[in-house]
């Protein structure tokens, strides 16, 4: 699995929704080369499509030039194409050495590789010569964070009460750090880690805090509010997040509609109470907790 292909895939100029599906899918099963070869049937499993759509679209991407056939073939069979993601961007160029980090390591200054002091290279414990392509992923886990960015997000799905509570929680740091430990395997995006710690958040905040009047007053009237149905601004953040589930986009999706269109069409769906209480389950899924009636 490469997160830079991932990554890439999440970005890439794809022109509809079922071609960003099928594209990470490979990503997702792409090796540091940048390889795949995934069966027909593994990608059917993985996107819910058919496997006429699955062979259409690798010919779109193939057109794309987002992916290309390298014409070598594995499988028991060696009936199995493997294609190569192109466009991918590596983290493993090698950074040359300053003048000043020659000099750190030169015998005339030399403390770092002192039998004294220099532990710094020691088997055991050294990581000054170590190689500049070791993986990154430990560091990504610890930059994704973002509070702005956070705050935004939680603007979609909640009140501003709420989110300055959270800002201001004791145990904001307790949870970021379990959701790390949850996700570490996982190769998200800061964006779709940030999306996910919403969830998380706003799953798990009730068992730090007592119900106050305030706070059970508060939740009355945000229900009221709820029943009069999503502000278009809410509907609009929704429906962007609806047109990115897999089973959203194959059940709605026609053709090749791009997303901005396919979440066109979904929140005209959630501007209708009853089309929008067929959407409930899934607007769950993706964070909403306010009431819908239909």
């Amino acid at each position: 699995m490469s997160l830079d292909a991932t990554l890439w895939a999440w970005k890439a100029p794809v022109q509809t929704s079922t071609q960003r599906l099928v594209l990470i899918s490979l990503a997702d099963r792409a090796g540091e080369d940048h390889t795949c070869f995934p069966s027909y049937e593994r990608l059917t499993k993985d996107t819910l499509l058919n496997r006429k759509t699955i062979v259409k679209v690798i010919s779109e991407l193939i057109g794309l030039q987002l992916i290309q056939d390298t014409g070598e073939r594995k499988g028991v069979t060696r009936q199995v194409k493997v294609y190569r993601l192109t466009g991918v961007i590596g983290r493993e160029e090698t950074v040359p050495k300053t003048e000043q980090s020659q000099k750190r390591n030169s015998s005339n200054i030399g403390t770092l590789n002192s039998p004294k002091n220099g532990t710094l290279n020691s088997p055991n414990i050294g990581t000054q010569n170590l190689s500049s392509n070791l993986p990154i992923e430990p560091i990504n886990i610890k930059n994704w964070f973002s509070f702005k960015k956070l705050k935004t997000e939680l603007s979609f799905v909640t009140d501003s009460e709420t989110i300055k509570r959270i800002g201001e929680s004791s145990w904001l740091e307790r949870e970021k750090n379990a959701f790390e430990k949850f996700n570490a395997n996982r190769n998200h995006s800061d964006d779709m880690m940030i999306y996910h710690f919403v969830d998380w958040l706003l799953k798990n905040m009730s068992k730090y805090e007592q119900p106050t009047p305030a706070t059970q007053t508060n939740t009355a009237t945000a229900k009221a509010g709820n029943q009069k149905g999503m502000s278009d601004k809410q509907i609009h953040a929704f429906a962007q997040k609806l047109s990115h589930l897999p089973e959203i986009a194959t059940k709605y999706a026609e053709g090749n509609e791009s997303y901005e269109q396919l979440a066109a069409k979904i929140a005209k769906k959630l501007s209708n109470p009853t089309e929008c209480k067929k959407l409930e389950p899934y607007l769950r899924e993706i964070g909403f907790t306010g009431a819908i009636n239909a």
